[in-house]
């Protein structure tokens, strides 16, 4: 079995042809705008240069992936590589949570936005118990209030905030 799970990682190539040929356009892409990112300064060491070790990492990058490229045994892609592309996708979801989380607290505020997302996601990952849910938004609660009253960190109120009165906007945006 043991053996098994060892000639498994050895011989496991899917994705490979994907990720290298993508790590290479990337490395490319970025040594590509070296030029425009950093700064050649004149009367000044070569190792000392701003573009000099930038620019050695991206070809180092570009080489070997390339390299890796040239050697593989299969060059073409098929249906397991997407396959795994799309496992390796599956991540970006989140990142799509977290960006709807950090475009929606400037609208609807820090602590209703602490209070929705929470639950949301617990929800999105199955865990659909009441008290799961509830333990969810205690914990959104429980950030708002360390974030904001404790440690004193300042995050813009909410447009949201500006439909309330001026004593009670004003606790809302310092403190909640």
């Amino acid at each position: 079995m043991q053996e098994e799970n060892f000639l498994l990682s050895k011989t496991r190539t899917a994705g490979q042809f994907l990720f290298f040929a993508a790590f290479l356009a990337l490395s490319l892409f970025l040594l590509s705008l070296a030029g425009w990112q950093t700064r050649w300064i004149e009367d000044s060491k070569l190792f000392a240069q701003p573009r000099f070790w930038p620019v050695v990492a991206l070809v180092i990058m570009a080489a070997f992936s390339a390299l890796h490229l040239w050697r593989l045994k299969r060059r073409r892609l098929i249906s397991l590589d997407w396959q795994e592309a799309k496992i390796w996708a599956q991540p970006l979801e989140y990142v799509a949570w977290f960006m709807a989380y950090v475009w929606t607290v400037p609208v609807i505020g820090y602590l209703l936005a602490s209070l929705i997302f929470p639950p949301l996601l617990c929800y999105r990952i199955g865990y659909r118990d009441r008290k799961l849910l509830a333990a969810s938004v205690l914990f959104g609660l429980a950030t708002v209030i360390v974030f904001k009253s404790l440690l004193s960190v300042r995050i813009p109120g909410g447009m949201i905030y500006e439909a309330l009165p001026d004593t009670l906007r004003s606790f809302f945006i310092l403190y909640l």
